[in-house]
């Protein structure tokens, strides 16, 4: 008796869609993921894994988390979009609720992590220029070397990737790039009357979970403080919990001048980013000078409630620190000749993988998949290790011993 397949129900056939139809400016892992719960996703063909990705951090709140979906369903039936052109009922509430949650005077409000990172630089500049005093179009930022901040043309303009960079010139000008975690690069820095601002990653993800020296972040504080130079901390990533504290800058009780957030500050829903800074700030941006037509959209407003809300509630700045510690000691007891590194804070973690085979971080995360959990390499032999925060110490354990078990590939 002949079988029909259904192609409609197979990864080959949407990943054959993407191929034709889809720009090709990403290397996915060969996944095609269906559903999502908790710490778990599920493909087309129905296997389950465990995510160590969380959406680069979006989904700290474990996937489809029940309080954020009736959150988003409760508010798309009344209300989504107004634009900023007039006012919604939720705006404001966000706005205190948001300010009270990180202590700063304003929050303004925009969708992705790029979005928000290019209204810090807009911020920094336009302060420099009305409070500090800096010559008009002469404002410099600061910026740190493996930095990743997102790829739009400014952003790129001071990256040190040459696969974000090369062939999209020419290239904004008014960012100094130097070494990451070198407080005496930084100073040097500073004496430049010019510069309006250090934009700094508290932990660089990207790059492959760099962790600066303790230190380094309250230091690279007071130096600004000295220099009457904004401290901008892109918390997108490493934020919300992630590194086992509600921002990393406070591993070293450093409030940045200027917050950025994004990610998590939905759990994975919608785009949602915000910046956070004071008065002083804040209001040198006047009406029509910044803006984003969905940027504080009512449903977006509701979500990021919740999704915040989700974070205390479910003390899971504290479950990331407890379960980071267990990994990076589990991971470590495997005793792997394969893995060179093990580094990260709270559940933002990565190894780097020792090999001849300059493909052997990609065929592990290949292995990983065949055995139930998805992982990425980043810069080629580092993989990032990032679950939802939800994660408990028997779903830890059982990941390790997928990675242990995977390992074996590489022998």
């Amino acid at each position: 008796m002949q079988t029909t397949i259904d192609m409609a129900s197979t990864s080959q056939y949407y990943t054959d869609l993407e191929e034709k139809y889809g720009a090709h400016n990403y290397h996915p892992l060969p996944v095609v993921l269906k559903k999502g719960k908790g710490v778990h996703v599920w493909d087309v063909e129905g296997k389950q894994y465990y995510d160590f990705l969380s959406a680069y951090s979006a989904v700290n709140q474990g996937h489809c988390h029940p309080a954020l979906v009736q959150a988003m369903i409760d508010q798309a039936q009344e209300l989504t979009l107004t634009s900023r052109a007039f006012q919604s009922n939720l705006l404001g509430e966000f706005a205190k609720y948001i300010t009270d949650y990180f202590g700063y005077d304003k929050v303004l409000p925009m969708n992705s992590g790029v979005e928000a990172v290019e209204t810090a630089i807009k911020l920094c500049r336009k302060w420099g220029y009305e409070v500090k005093g800096i010559e008009e179009n002469k404002a410099i930022i600061v910026v740190c070397n493996g930095n990743f901040h997102g790829r739009t043309i400014s952003v790129i303009s001071f990256s040190n990737d040459s696969g974000a960079k090369k062939n999209f010139g020419p290239y904004t000008p008014g960012f100094i790039s130097i070494p990451y975690s070198d407080t005496a690069a930084l100073a040097e820095a500073l004496t430049n009357k010019n510069v309006a601002g250090f934009l700094v990653e508290p932990i660089q993800g990207e790059a492959g979970v760099l962790v600066p020296d303790e230190g380094y972040l309250s230091a690279a504080k007071k130096l600004c403080e000295e220099a009457n130079v904004l401290f901008m901390g892109d918390e997108i990533q490493a934020g919300l919990c992630r590194t086992g504290k509600m921002l990393a800058c406070d591993h070293e009780n450093v409030r940045p001048d200027i917050l950025i957030l994004g990610k998590a500050l939905s759990g994975g829903m919608l785009p949602v980013s915000a910046v956070l800074a004071d008065d002083e700030i804040m209001m040198t941006i006047k009406p029509g000078e910044h803006g984003s037509t969905y940027g504080g959209n009512p449903l977006a407003c509701k979500v990021s409630m919740a999704a915040l809300q989700i974070l205390k509630d479910e003390k899971l700045a504290d479950n990331a620190a407890t379960l980071g510690a267990l990994l990076r000691s589990e991971l470590a007891a495997l005793q792997s000749k394969h893995i060179s590194v093990i580094r990260g804070k709270g559940l933002l973690n990565a190894i780097i993988i020792q090999h001849a085979n300059k493909e052997a971080a990609w065929d592990l995360c290949m292995e990983m998949k065949k055995n139930g959990l998805l992982a990425k390499p980043t810069h080629g032999d580092r993989i990032r290790f990032a679950p939802p925060l939800v994660i408990n110490k028997e779903q830890m354990l059982e990941c390790v011993a997928i990675i242990g078990k995977s390992l074996s590939i590489l022998d």
